[in-house]
């Protein structure tokens, strides 16, 4: 399996220096797919390059979309990263099981891709409705909010520590 099969899409992301942060995250774990719908400050945006510190492949081949449903339209199989509960029925899952499965999907040669939310407000219940089921990061209850690139990283190492074909 390649390890490039995990797709990282932000939406609306805010800062460059946030998209630049997300794209070294994604180097340091071997995934270079990444898909950004709408960024505020457009693209390319030059504060993501000093963030990106070396990542820069990622930023030069990241694909811009200006809806959520063009992004996604290859993808087999689609996550949301979320820490609030939507009003709809959707599965919840910790970082750990829900890349098991989207491992397992990504194995059988099909696209599988985890959304992102913007910094000031997250994913909106459209685009959580888009996806199979919420990925939420475990965090303290007194505070909850994780950057983007803190978001992106733990789940570009879950992937990273299911699929490397060699120990740590």
């Amino acid at each position: 399996m390649d390890e490039n099969t995990l797709t990282i899409i932000l939406i609306e992301p805010q800062l460059g220096q946030n998209i630049g942060a997300v794209a070294r995250a994604m180097l340091n774990f071997g995934l270079t797919d990444l898909r950004i719908v709408n960024p505020r400050d457009g693209w390319p945006n030059p504060e993501a390059l000093p963030s990106a510190a070396g990542a820069d492949e990622i930023l030069e081949n990241a694909k811009i979309y200006t809806s959520t449903l063009e992004a996604i339209g290859d993808l087999n199989r689609l996550f949301a990263t979320s820490n609030r509960t939507p009003d709809m029925i959707k599965s919840i899952y910790t970082p750990a099981l829900a890349l098991q499965q989207l491992v397992s999907t990504a194995q059988q040669g099909q696209k599988v891709g985890i959304l992102f939310g913007g910094e000031r407000c997250g994913l909106r219940n459209e685009e959580i409705s888009l996806c199979e089921a919420i990925i939420r990061i475990p965090t303290s209850e007194n505070f909850s909010s994780l950057n983007l690139a803190h978001a992106v990283v733990i789940i570009a190492h879950e992937w990273f520590a299911q699929t490397a074909s060699s120990p740590f």
